[in-house]
């Protein structure tokens, strides 16, 4: 099969709702990295020196030596900025990403963390890049962190983010560990679910843009102001969102060497105490807001239309254009993919089909459909689809005269088309059909094939609706 397997439709128009804790418009979730002692240094057994997320610009690794420097600016964030960020936030609930190797040389951080009843989830067991590392190197690093992490706090995570990821990570961490969520994402505002590590597992987005790694990087911020303002500005959107019916969820991220800094404290100072204005504000750990998701929407057992084989594809699709299996069989060969795991992309993979086929393929497919009210239908010999569609507008409850003036139409037009009357009767009463049929008669050939045409796309779309939910 031919498939493609990014998701680039999630929610779409229509995402799902969810009801806060206490009626809350939005759930503000902070996010504090703690990777300072866990990043590369060949102290740590890497080949080199940092090079990412420091004051430094343009630092580069230092093959096989030490950068006192860099490292200097790390521990800053242990000595300094995490106690001032501590200070700070103290008291609202935190998730803690931290690297296993660094809460590991941070007794005192850990404790801190412990009693203000933050949660601790894993950032791996070191701050280096994974993109090019082995699979089984990879799990055995996940493994690892897992068990120094529970050793170092206690308990195992129950929430996972890499950062530095490779293609492997999410389904490796949902192999290895029992977790209620992974971050290592930016797909969505909100959380969804994905098979990984043959399950269901929750994805809790992290972010990128509410994130002070903006501050280390060139197209980023300057002062701490930029930072507030955007902080308020995604505030004040997802709140107003809220407001109208619309799950919320801010999602913040600092690290200890960069938020840690005076003046950019002050910022987030300023930041949070705009948050605290506004009513209706959860402020809630990542493991919290899993756990409330998983509550309100578990996952839903189905079977995905791009993982079923061609057979099944067909037996569940090839009625959807009246008695035209070739077209489902045509669709189930295209690039499909998750995006297309519901009605609309099922809908778009057999239009495909369709609108791509000859004249005279697409005529078979019109000429597939029964009269309105005809014989068949007195007979009772339409398909399942068609009775029912049919039945909806009272057409199987016509006086001896309509069934006649539906009949009469039907000879007419089918003399002056070659095709059938198509309607989809489920847009439509038994008086806008009529209306329909007498204006439509008169059009030319050419005009009435692509209205035609366009009516039976319609018709498809609405019976997939009905068998797969908008």
């Amino acid at each position: 099969m031919n498939r493609y397997p990014r998701d680039l439709t999630g929610y779409g128009a229509t995402p799902p709702t969810v009801t806060w804790p206490g009626g809350a418009k939005i759930a503000v979730q902070i996010v504090l990295n703690y990777e300072e002692g866990g990043e590369n240094n060949i102290l740590h057994g890497d080949a080199a020196s940092e090079a990412f997320l420091s004051e430094i610009t343009g630092a580069a690794p230092w093959p096989g030596q030490r950068h006192w420097n860099m490292e200097s600016i790390y521990e800053y964030g242990a000595r300094a900025g995490f106690w001032r960020v501590h200070r700070l936030l103290k008291d609202l609930p935190v998730t803690v990403y931290g690297v296993a190797t660094a809460l590991a040389r941070a007794p005192a951080q850990v404790a801190a963390m412990k009693a203000s009843g933050w949660e601790i989830a894993s950032h791996g067991l070191k701050w280096v890049e994974h993109k090019d590392m082995d699979p089984e190197q990879e799990r055995a690093q996940i493994r690892e962190a897992i068990q120094l992490h529970t050793e170092v706090t206690g308990s195992a995570p129950r929430g996972w983010y890499t950062g530095r990821c490779s293609m492997n990570t999410v389904d490796l961490a949902a192999e290895e560990a029992d977790l209620a969520y992974i971050a290592d994402s930016y797909a969505d505002d909100l959380p969804y679910w994905i098979r990984a590590g043959g399950k269901d597992q929750l994805i809790v987005p992290y972010t990128m843009d509410c994130n002070d790694m903006r501050f280390a990087i060139q197209a980023g911020y300057t002062n701490g102001d930029q930072f507030e303002s955007y902080l308020k500005d995604s505030f004040d959107m997802l709140y107003a969102e809220g407001e109208a019916g619309h799950p919320a969820i801010l999602s913040i991220g600092l690290h200890c060497r960069l938020i840690g800094r005076p003046g950019r404290a002050m910022a987030l100072k300023r930041a949070l105490e705009h948050f605290r204005k506004h009513e209706g504000v959860w402020f809630a750990t990542r493991e919290q807001i899993a756990d409330h998701w998983t509550q309100q929407h578990p996952p839903a057992a189905q079977r995905r239309p791009s993982e079923m084989d061609r057979d099944s594809f067909v037996a569940a699709f090839g009625s959807i254009f009246e008695h035209s299996p070739w077209i489902a069989e045509g669709a189930h060969a295209l690039e499909l993919g998750p995006t297309h795991d519901n009605a609309a992309g099922v809908h778009n993979a057999l239009c495909r089909i369709f609108r791509g086929a000859s004249e005279a393929q697409r005529l078979s497919v019109l000429t597939a459909h029964p009269d309105l009210a005809g014989k068949l239908a007195a007979a009772g010999k339409l398909t399942a689809e068609s009775t029912a569609e049919q039945a909806g507008a009272g057409l199987d409850l016509l006086t001896d005269a309509e069934r006649a003036t539906f009949q009469k139409l039907n000879a007419q037009y089918v003399a002056r088309h070659g095709f059938p009357f198509i309607i989809a009767v489920k847009d439509n009463t038994k008086a806008t059909i009529l209306d329909a049929f007498h204006r439509r008669i008169e059009n030319d050939r050419e005009t009435e094939f692509a209205e035609a045409c366009r009516q039976v796309e319609r018709i498809a779309e609405l019976r997939l609706i009905e068998k797969l939910g908008a």
